[in-house]
C-alpha cells in the first residue's frame, strides 16, 4: 500500500494515530509526505526521528519549515521552542545532514503522481520542474549551504518573478517549491496571501497555481500540501492534503495506489 499524509508540523501523536488507523507497516507499505514535517507542533523531533529511522519506506519532500529549522541549525534564522529539542539533541548534525539531502521533488511515473510541498510553477512542464528541483537540491546538499540559504531567505517582497539572472530563476524555483499558493497573471508568485481563494483575490489578479489559465499540463498528478485554509482539495490535476493539523484541524491520509479506498482522518489536538 502506498499511502501519501498531509503536513505534520511536528504533530508527532496524530502521526501516529494516523499510521495506526491505515494499518501502515513500515515492512510492507510505503508512505509519502508532502513536508512541512516539522515546526509548530510538540513533536517535531519525534516526528522527526520516525521518518528518518524509516527512510527506506518513506518518500519525502521538503516543506518551507523545514528549510526554516536547516536555516535555524546554521544561524540563518531564529530557533523557537517547538524546534530546540531538535537543535540540541546529540544527533542534529546527523539529522540536519540527512534533512538537507531531501529532495524538493519527487515523480513516481509508474504511479502516475509527483510530490512538492507548495506546488510546481504553472509556467513549467514537468522536465523544467525536475530540472529546477536538481540544481536546488545540489545547492542545498553542497558544503555552502549556509551562504546560499541565506541568498535565498533574503527576500522581503510579496511579488516573486522568474526574472533574468541565475539567481533570480533560483529565488522563483525555491520560492515555487515551498510557497507558492497563488500566482498573477504573468505567473509570478504572491507569497502574502494564506487565505483560501475568494471573489476579492480573483479580481485582484490572484489565482490558485493549479488554476492559472495558461497553466502547462503536466503527465502526472501533483500531491501537494502547505495550504492548510484551501484544505482538501482535488481535481484532474492535483490532490492538496494539507487539513491543518497544526491549527486543531486534521491530518490526512489518501491511498495513492488504490484510488476506491476513502482518505483516512484524524482529528488533532497537539
Amino acid at each position: 500500500m502506498i499511502w501519501a499524509i498531509g503536513d505534520l508540523q511536528g504533530c508527532y501523536k496524530p502521526f501516529m494515530e494516523l499510521l495506526e488507523k491505515i494499518n501502515f507497516d513500515p515492512s510492507r507499505d510505503q508512505l509519502w509526505l508532502v513536508g512541512d514535517l516539522v515546526n509548530r507542533g510538540k513533536g517535531s523531533l519525534e516526528a522527526l526521528e520516525y521518518v528518518y529511522e524509516h527512510q527506506k519506506s518513506i518518500k519525502i519532500v521538503l516543506g518551507n519549515h523545514d528549510i526554516a529549522l536547516i536555516a535555524a541549525y546554521y544561524g540563518i534564522k531564529k530557533s523557537n521552542p517547538t524546534i530546540e529539542p531538535i537543535l540540541n539533541s546529540p544527533r542534529a548534525k546527523e539529522l540536519i545532514d540527512w534533512l538537507r539531502c531531501q529532495p524538493l521533488l519527487y515523480v513516481d511515473s509508474e504511479l502516475g503522481y509527483c510530490m512538492a510541498h507548495a506546488g510546481i510553477s504553472p509556467l513549467w512542464d514537468l522536465k523544467t520542474a525536475k530540472a529546477y528541483a536538481n540544481e536546488l537540491e545540489k545547492k542545498l546538499a553542497g558544503d555552502d549551504v549556509a551562504a546560499w540559504l541565506k541568498k535565498m531567505l533574503n527576500n522581503s517582497t510579496d511579488r516573486i518573478s522568474l526574472g533574468n539572472t541565475s539567481e533570480e530563476e533560483e529565488i522563483f524555483a525555491f520560492s515555487a517549491f515551498l510557497r507558492i499558493r497563488y500566482c498573477f497573471d504573468d505567473g509570478s508568485i504572491e507569497i502574502s496571501q494564506k487565505g483560501s481563494p475568494t471573489q476579492k483575490l480573483e479580481e485582484m489578479g490572484l489565482l490558485p497555481w493549479f488554476l492559472y489559465p495558461k497553466r502547462i499540463p503536466l503527465e502526472y498528478k501533483i500531491v501537494f500540501g502547505h495550504w492548510s485554509t484551501l484544505g482538501f482539495y482535488e481535481d484532474d490535476n492535483v490532490l492538496a492534503i494539507d487539513t491543518g493539523c497544526v491549527w486543531n484541524g486534521k491530518l490526512t491520509a489518501v491511498r495513492l495506489d488504490d484510488r476506491m479506498v476513502s482518505p483516512c482522518f484524524v482529528e488533532c489536538n497537539n
